[in-house]
């Protein structure tokens, strides 16, 4: 069996779309995670990360070599000013990826799971950006409304969590499986090494994983997916 990525997370390849939304900007789509924290490491272009949080709207530069990460809760949208590509880690194997994301719809939409989903799919570029415009429209009056002195995101959060009730057993599978294994294992190294036993040494390898085919219509931008559940090593036999 291959472990997962060093920690138990995830990792995506990511080129921010350069779609021109309403409001000038171009970019992806805004949403939150609800369990997960994710970082940002940028590789190439310059843009912007814009965060709504209760301590307000933020707007954090990205050009490259900026290392931007946050915690669940924060609803983020990516800006591209040109060429931005990232690389993305995630918490829990790559579960924000996975199902542990809620884009910010309207609120009519996020009180009814089946129009929900309608719209939070997007196999093309046409529903990728019509998911996008969609979750823009209801990002920006989240915005306008915390800026007004209402407390909309509580209102939001409630709605994201009924959304996800029923997958989070799923979830705490995959954060059992991953993370919780991963800090578990570490454990038993150092128990190990106290007693001066080196057997799991033996164990040492390296570990390669390619992005999965073409590139996929993502949350932000065109994802190159890697899963280290299909890693390989150059000592296995083919």
């Amino acid at each position: 069996m291959v472990t997962p990525f060093p920690g138990g997370v995830g990792i995506s390849g990511l080129r921010v779309y350069d779609w021109p939304a309403v409001d000038g900007l171009c970019g992806g789509s805004p949403h939150v995670h609800l369990a997960c924290a994710e970082c940002y490491f940028v590789v190439a272009g310059e843009g912007a990360v814009q965060t709504l949080t209760h301590r307000g709207f933020a707007e954090t530069p990205l050009r490259e070599g900026t290392v931007a990460w946050f915690t669940p809760g924060t609803i983020h949208r990516l800006v591209n000013d040109g060429d931005l590509r990232i690389i993305v880690i995630m918490q829990n194997s790559g579960l924000p990826e996975a199902g542990d994301a809620v884009f910010p719809f309207p609120a009519e939409v996020l009180a009814d799971a089946e129009t929900y989903a309608a719209y939070a799919g997007a196999g093309d570029e046409e529903s990728a950006r019509r998911r996008r415009d969609l979750a823009l429209e209801g990002f920006l009056e989240l915005r306008r409304r915390a800026e007004a002195g209402e407390n909309a995101l509580d209102d939001f959060y409630r709605a994201a969590v009924r959304l996800k009730q029923g997958v989070l057993d799923d979830w705490e599978k995959r954060w059992r499986a991953g993370a919780l294994a991963s800090a578990e294992r570490t454990g038993e190294h150092l128990d190990r090494l106290r007693d001066g036993d080196v057997g799991h040494l033996a164990d040492a390898d390296i570990h390669v994983t390619s992005a999965e085919g073409s590139q996929r219509f993502g949350m932000c931008g065109r994802l190159d997916v890697h899963d280290p559940a299909k890693g390989r090593s150059p000592h296995d036999q083919a």
